[in-house]
């Protein structure tokens, strides 16, 4: 069976994706849980990823990594239930193991993530329900298990603290986004700080089935779908009003330019500049997307390695990125290179991006970002790993359930005034943070 599975894992959804309609089902589950489905018989697998609004925007202050740690502890330990036993993460690893599915949770900045992968051959499905079942409904939070997790976690962070592209990170995160929680940073003493009792009362608020948003991509009607559904979220707290959470206030735009320079004793300055960006709905999100494929995340062809690298020589490799989400997430310029000249590869790429925020791209740039982003489009739905990907982020951000099917016309409808105007509303180059890390005093 485990051999079976890992066969199908990189497997094909279906031949010429792209080219055709992608239907998505939509409902509310009695409980209050909201369904995305895309049927896909092709394949006799089954892939659902639960999403919730616990990552790390939800942090309590002084309990920075709290949604990191109890998605991490979720795995390591089930209590006992009805004829159900207690298991260690030890029985769990051998249970999911016996079964041949996969089951993951995670904790990102905006939300937290459940994952479940199996065949849909009745007896393993049954086992791979019941077991997901137990991890969202019942996990013990060891506290043996965190205390070695905590002080494991505490440890690797000290140890990336002597690598230059963290200590960058670090400084430009918070400086960029200020209070807001984006800017938040674990420490040591955030996370020793951390106890099971916080992950119990973090795990009991916010995962409820009435939070729940679930993608799901597989061999299973709608039908199927719901009663499997309705198995896996039976041990959470149902739909009761479902309180609203806290809100979160928005990122608040630069005010100023501002510039860090680190010392540290290695032979590349690590060099981030860059600024808040924009949330994942906002409609100039295509604009800016194929705007800044031009711009630097075209890898060779983009314009910050042509006037970087390949003109001067300043550096290897040269980048930009957007990276949206439920608030404005960064706009950021990367790149390494000697100390001496660090100072140069920076005027560079500032002056690249304010000639790009004043004039756009050309005709013949643009149209260069279109025939690769759509010629490229179906390699990003050529699995149901991929296709589950996409369909979360249409549930995550109620993205329109036409979103996959109307992405190339989307991206083809784009001009160079539509990209010039998207750039002048959401970028500043007059008030870019820019944290330099390398170099002596």
């Amino acid at each position: 069976m485990k051999r079976c599975l890992s066969g199908l894992l990189g497997a094909v959804l279906w031949a010429g994706v792209a080219h055709a309609a992608i239907p998505i089902e939509h409902w509310t589950l009695p409980n209050g849980a909201k369904v995305y489905l895309v049927h896909s018989p092709g394949l006799p697998l089954l892939d659902i990823q639960i999403d919730f609004d616990a990552g790390g925007r939800r942090d309590p202050p002084g309990r920075v990594g709290l949604a990191s740690a109890t998605a991490l502890m979720v795995g390591k330990g089930l209590k006992a239930k009805g004829a159900a036993p207690a298991m260690d993460e030890n029985a769990i690893g051998d249970s999911w193991a016996d079964v041949g599915a996969l089951f993951s949770a995670s904790a990102g900045s905006d939300r937290m993530s459940f994952t479940l992968r199996s065949l849909t051959r009745k007896d393993v499905l049954d086992a791979s329900i019941q077991l997901a079942a137990r991890h969202l409904a019942d996990p013990s939070f060891p506290a043996d298990v965190w205390a070695r997790e905590q002080q494991r976690w505490i440890a690797s962070l000290r140890e990336s603290l002597t690598k230059p592209a963290t200590v960058a990170d670090r400084a430009w995160t918070p400086a960029v986004f200020g209070s807001h929680p984006y800017g938040q940073q674990n420490t040591p003493e955030s996370l020793s700080a951390l106890t099971v009792a916080d992950m119990q009362v973090f795990h009991a608020q916010h995962i409820q089935a009435c939070r729940a948003k679930i993608s799901v991509v597989g061999a299973l009607d709608r039908a199927q779908v719901e009663a499997r559904l309705t198995q896996l979220l039976a041990g959470l707290p149902a739909n009761d009003g479902c309180p609203a959470l806290p809100v979160v206030p928005e990122v608040a735009a630069l005010a100023q330019a501002r510039d860090i320079r680190i010392p540290f004793a290695s032979a590349q300055a690590h060099v981030t500049m860059g600024q808040p960006g924009f949330k994942r709905d906002d409609p100039d999100f295509f604009a800016l997307t194929v705007g800044n494929y031009v711009l630097g995340g075209g890898g060779f062809v983009s314009r910050l390695t042509e006037q970087v690298r390949e003109k001067r020589g300043l550096s290897y490799s040269v980048y930009s990125y957007f990276s949206p989400g439920l608030h404005a997430g960064p706009f950021a310029i990367g790149l390494q290179t000697r100390p001496d000249q660090a100072q140069q590869a920076i005027d560079v790429a500032r002056q690249v991006l304010k000639d790009f925020v004043d004039k756009g791209p050309t005709e013949g740039e643009l149209q260069a970002a279109k025939d690769n982003l759509n010629g490229g489009f179906a390699l990003r739905l050529d699995s149901n790993r991929k296709l589950l990907d996409n369909l979360a982020n249409i549930a995550w951000h109620q993205l329109p359930l036409d979103y996959l099917d109307t992405w190339t016309q989307k991206v083809q409808a784009l001009t160079v005034s539509d990209i010039t105007a998207a750039f002048a509303r959401k970028v500043q180059p007059e008030r870019l943070v820019t944290v330099v890390v390398g170099g002596a005093p």
